[in-house]
C-alpha cells in the first residue's frame, strides 16, 4: 500500500503551505484533473439517476444552524461566528440546513416527490491540529452531497438506490469498501433526544442493508445528531479505517424547518429527508484513489491519458499530428519526444500513462501505431483511428480495464 501524503506529492497531485495554514491543501494542475474528472463523472451519474443540482452559500446566519441543531450538537466542530452588519454568520459545516431551505422555498405536490437536490459543495470543520492529515483530513471540505425529499414509503427505495450509486462508483473507480456500517446512536448527549425518531430512522435503515444482501455491523456511538446512518468505511496504507460514503435517513431537519408538501387528500404532510453521498469528500476520495492504485489511476482519471512515442526525429511531424487528433476526442495526451531520451527510457518515465502510442518508421508509413498498456501488454500495430476509437470508448464508458478484445 502507498501513502498518500507521501505519493500525492510526488506525483504533483497537491500539496500544503504553512502561509495558507494547515489542514487546508491545494491542488496542482494533474491534481486538479484528477478531480476535476470525477466531479464530472459524479455529476453525471446523478443527472442520469434524477437529481437536479443547485448552488448555495459557504456561509450561513447562525439562526439556520441553531434550527438545524447543528448549533447545539455540533458547535464545538464549527468556526466562530463572524460578525456581519449586525447579524452572525458561519461557515458552514454541512450543506443539508441549506437544502432544506432552498426545499422550503417553493410549495411541493406529492407528485413531485422523490425529489433529489445534489451540489458539490464547500464545508468547513473546525479540526483540531493533531487529527490534520494530507486530503484525508482537512479543514476546508468539498463535499459530493445530496439530500432526497420523499414520503415514508419512498424511502426504503431511496436508501437502496443511493447503495446502488455508490456501489457502482467504487467499480468505476476501481476501489472496494472495507466493510458497511450501521452507526446507531450512543450514551451521551450529542444527539437529538426523540426515541422514537431514532427507532423509525434506525429500522428502516437496517432493512434496506438486510434487502441489499450486504454484510454489516452495527455500532453504536457513530451514527450523526440526528438521524443513523450506513458508512461505507475504507482502510488506508496503515489499515486505519475512515467513512466515504454515507446514507442516512433524517426525520428531525423536515420537522425543525417545517417542511411539507401537499398529499393526495390536499393536506399538509412531512417529508423524510435522506441524506446520502457516493463518494463523500473529494479529497478524501482522492487520497483513498492514490494509495489504492498507487498513481496508476483507471484511464479516465489519469491526468495523462496517452503519451505519443516517436522512435526518432523522422517520426516528430507525425506525432505532433497524432497529438492534435488526440486533443479533438478530447484525450488527455503529451509527446515525449526522441530529444528526451532513448525509447526504454521514455517508456520507463511514462509508466502510470495508461496507453503508449508507439510510431517507428513502419508505422508513420503505414498510418498505424503500435499500442503499449501500462500493464505491460504490447499489441501489434494498428490504425490510428481505431485505436483512439477504443480508447475513447472506454474512457467514456468509465473501464477499468485498459483493453477489451
Amino acid at each position: 500500500m502507498y501513502d498518500h501524503r507521501k505519493l500525492g506529492r510526488e506525483l504533483g497531485l497537491f500539496d500544503t503551505d504553512p502561509l495558507i495554514g494547515a489542514g487546508l491543501p491545494y491542488w496542482l494542475p494533474d491534481g486538479a484533473i484528477v478531480r476535476h474528472s470525477l466531479e464530472e463523472y459524479i455529476r453525471a451519474v446523478e443527472r442520469r439517476a434524477g437529481y437536479s443540482h443547485v448552488y448555495s452559500p459557504v456561509l450561513g446566519k447562525r439562526e439556520m444552524y441553531e434550527i438545524s441543531g447543528h448549533w447545539e450538537h455540533y458547535g464545538q466542530d464549527m468556526y466562530p461566528p463572524i460578525e456581519v452588519g449586525g447579524e452572525q454568520v458561519l461557515l458552514r459545516p454541512s450543506l443539508c440546513p441549506h437544502h432544506a431551505v432552498i426545499y422550503r422555498s417553493r410549495s411541493h405536490s406529492y407528485r413531485e416527490l422523490p425529489l433529489r437536490m445534489a451540489e458539490l459543495g464547500a464545508m468547513y470543520r473546525s479540526e483540531l491540529s493533531g487529527a490534520l492529515g494530507g486530503l484525508t483530513r482537512v479543514r476546508c471540505i468539498q463535499l459530493n452531497d445530496a439530500h432526497i425529499f420523499c414520503t415514508l414509503d419512498q424511502v426504503a427505495e431511496e436508501a437502496s438506490a443511493a447503495l446502488e450509486l455508490i456501489g457502482s462508483a467504487y467499480r468505476a473507480m476501481g476501489i472496494s469498501a472495507a466493510r458497511y456500517r450501521l452507526s446507531l446512536p450512543g450514551p451521551g448527549g450529542k444527539y437529538v433526544a426523540a426515541p422514537a425518531m431514532w427507532r423509525r430512522a434506525s429500522k428502516l435503515l437496517t432493512e434496506v442493508l438486510d434487502s441489499s444482501g450486504l454484510t454489516y455491523e452495527a455500532v453504536e456511538g457513530e451514527a450523526a445528531f440526528y438521524g443513523p446512518k450506513i458508512d461505507i468505511q475504507v482502510a488506508d496504507h496503515a489499515g486505519r479505517e475512515s467513512t466515504l460514503s454515507t446514507v442516512q435517513i433524517d426525520f428531525h431537519q423536515p420537522e425543525r424547518f417545517d417542511l411539507h408538501y401537499i398529499g393526495p387528500d390536499g393536506a399538509k404532510h412531512r417529508p423524510v429527508m435522506v441524506h446520502r453521498s457516493i463518494v463523500g469528500s473529494i479529497e478524501r476520495a482522492v487520497a483513498h484513489l492514490i494509495e489504492q492504485h498507487g498513481g496508476a489511476f483507471p484511464a479516465w482519471l489519469a491526468p495523462n491519458q496517452v503519451v505519443i512515442l516517436p522512435v526518432s526525429a523522422a517520426q516528430e511531424p507525425a506525432a505532433a499530428e497524432l497529438l492534435e487528433r488526440c486533443r479533438s476526442v478530447d484525450l488527455r495526451a503529451e509527446v515525449a519526444g526522441a530529444d528526451t531520451g532513448s525509447l526504454s527510457a521514455r517508456i520507463r518515465a511514462a509508466r502510470l500513462v495508461p496507453y503508449q502510442l508507439v510510431i517507428g518508421p513502419a508505422e508513420h508509413a503505414n498510418g498505424d501505431v503500435a499500442v503499449r498498456l501500462r500493464d505491460g501488454r504490447r499489441l501489434p500495430p494498428r490504425p490510428v483511428e481505431s485505436v483512439l476509437s477504443h480508447v475513447s470508448a472506454l474512457i467514456n464508458a468509465h473501464e477499468t480495464r485498459l483493453w477489451i478484445g
